[in-house]
């Protein structure tokens, strides 16, 4: 777990209540510090938006390229609507309002690891800017490979992580992610 915030006695507050989660904590207070870190390829990234070089957005991006991509949960005491959109469409699980309780913080990370993230506002954003069928290949091979990245490169546990045979895994994996088009005219397939 990856936490930046500038304030360094929260930031250790954090950091205690990490371990005692079982975790191992990463500490920076810039964004500078935090870019330095992602090279741990945390799995979870606790990050303030406001820092004293810039602001979290960058730290988020180049967190997004991270496989597997880390979870994310930010921080702010003074986020504006339009701060708060655009950690949304950056993937961003929870935005935390400071003052914060340590319970706050952990119901947010629980909730962000146990439920899955709203596709509505990323698919959305994409209306008009990508075709459908890209959209679809795009999905397909992120989600393919953030499975892989978290299983180990196992196919069977990619299989399992995504609801689909192993078969199918492969096929995805060799290029052949759609099944062949057939005419709506034409005869359906032999059983």
């Amino acid at each position: 777990m990856l936490i930046v915030e500038d304030n360094g006695p929260l930031r250790s507050a954090i950091a205690r209540r990490v371990r005692d989660w079982g975790s191992r904590p990463l500490e920076a207070g810039t964004a500078r510090e935090a870019n330095a870190l992602l090279a741990a390829s945390p799995d979870l990234l606790v990050i303030d938006l406001h820092l004293p070089d810039e602001l979290a957005f960058g730290v988020i991006e180049a967190a997004a390229l991270l496989w597997p991509k880390p979870t994310c949960v930010a921080i702010s005491g003074r986020a504006t609507p339009e701060q708060a959109f655009r950690l949304a469409q950056l993937g961003v699980r929870a935005l935390i309002e400071k003052p914060f309780s340590l319970d706050q913080l952990q119901q947010a990370v629980e909730s962000a690891y146990r439920e899955a993230p709203p596709l509505e506002v990323l698919i959305a954003a994409c209306v008009g800017r990508v075709p459908l069928r890209k959209l679809q290949e795009r999905l397909r091979h992120v989600m393919v490979h953030q499975a892989l990245a978290l299983s180990n490169g196992s196919r069977s546990e990619t299989a399992r992580l995504l609801a689909v045979s192993r078969q199918a895994i492969q096929q995805m994996l060799r290029g052949r992610a759609s099944p062949p088009r057939r005419d709506d005219n034409s005869d359906p397939p032999p059983k």
